[in-house]
């Protein structure tokens, strides 16, 4: 039996979406959650296992000795892919110890922490010549003094630690259009005891936004890669993928492959950017250091990114590969791309005309898989429950 795969997360389409790329090719896969209800990936057909384990926040110490009880009884060490920023985040924490009995590429410890600080990544891409958008730190002397000199509103306040902010605010960031609103979401982010850095907005509509996403070896080169376009996102302007299209941009390759050799990365990795609408230069935004939401697309796009990593840490790596034509497919998370669409026609970003022509596309779906119906069918039971349950509490 060859070695498993654990993918941790079952609750929202990214995990779904590895559990798939795995085992199409016949990988079994066990997912990890920390419940039953609302993770939809424990239905597809593709899965090996469902696994319940403590929650990787309120008890980490005990979901690393559950990991680490289910590797060994294995007879092989699985391949272990974290879903989501904090899985991230708990294995870098725990990474010496998860790689005595798990697969994972061979990174060194505090390196993923590092990129998905938006402060660290800032100087770490200043020192490799990447070009990021102007960044104050509020914890400078001469802060206020900068923003009088350096900085245009609106401008961005992000913090360094995205997951955290998220998990207390419920977005990723504040935009603020005067000195009023910037001392204002300063005080938010201290009250909460999360960091932050004020950030200049780069100028250009969502579709300005891009990304490259690529696999590394394990002597840190560039094997695998291809790049997309950003059409939507949600929330609208500073928010996620829900209307992409894979679309070939030779520069972005040409700045963002040296960037993450240079920096000695291993496995999957993708940088997204912004082209400054004025200049059309490209500023590095943020990095996703584990598989990203336009999985689905990457793969019918012709690279299965976590089937790449497998093959790479079982020792069986595949041949180089890059999609350098346009391809015409897009990923669409319909459910969040309604929701955007309301803003960007109630904002008037966009008009209907515009939106209806964009649905003429080949499409790689979030969730919806015609081979694999069930997890699809749970989420939408999910949210009609909760619809219901809504109702009834009103009544």
């Amino acid at each position: 039996m060859g070695n498993k795969a654990v993918v941790l997360g079952a609750n929202y389409y990214i995990g779904l979406s590895i559990i798939r790329c795995l085992g199409e090719h016949g990988i079994k896969v066990a997912a990890v959650d920390y419940k039953k209800e609302g993770s939809y990936g424990f239905h597809s057909r593709y899965l090996s296992e469902a696994l319940l384990a403590p929650h990787y926040k309120e008890d980490p110490e005990a979901l690393l000795q559950f990991l680490i009880d289910y590797a060994k009884g294995q007879d092989k060490p699985p391949v272990l892919y974290p879903s989501a920023d904090p899985y991230v985040e708990f294995v870098d924490k725990y990474l010496d110890l998860l790689s005595e009995y798990y697969l994972l590429p061979s990174i060194e410890k505090g390196l993923y922490t590092k990129v998905m600080n938006k402060e660290s990544l800032h100087s770490l891409a200043l020192k490799h010549g990447v070009k990021v958008p102007e960044t104050l730190d509020v914890n400078e002397d001469d802060f206020w003094d900068q923003v009088d000199r350096t900085m245009t509103f609106p401008c961005i306040v992000k913090p360094t630690d995205s997951p955290a902010f998220v998990a207390v605010f419920r977005k990723k960031l504040f935009i603020v259009k005067n000195k009023d609103q910037l001392k204002e979401a300063i005080e938010k982010a201290k009250e909460a005891g999360l960091e932050v850095i004020v950030q200049r907005i780069i100028p250009g509509f969502d579709d300005h936004m891009y990304t490259f996403d690529a696999h590394l070896n394990k002597d840190s080169k560039v094997t695998h890669w291809l790049t997309c376009q950003k059409h939507r996102q949600y929330p609208i302007n500073f928010g996620a993928s829900v209307y992409t299209e894979q679309k070939y941009v030779k520069e972005l390759y040409d700045i963002g492959a040296p960037f993450l050799e240079a920096i000695g990365w291993k496995g999957f990795a993708e940088i997204e950017f912004k082209k400054d609408a004025e200049t059309g230069e490209y500023y590095l935004i943020e990095i996703n250091v584990r598989t990203t939401n336009l999985n689905s697309l990457l793969r019918k796009a012709g690279l299965n990114f976590p089937f790449i990593l497998y093959k790479e840490l079982t020792d069986k790596p595949l041949e180089p590969k890059a999609v350098t034509r346009d391809t015409g497919l897009v990923f669409w998370y319909a459910f969040e791309d309604i929701l955007a669409v309301k803003g960007y026609l109630k904002t008037r970003q966009l008009s209907f005309g515009r939106v209806f022509k964009s649905y003429f596309k080949k499409k790689a779906y979030a969730i919806w898989s015609i081979r694999d119906p069930k997890p699809a069918l749970a989420f939408l039971g999910n949210k009609l429950g909760r619809v219901f349950r809504k109702i009834f509490k009103r009544k």
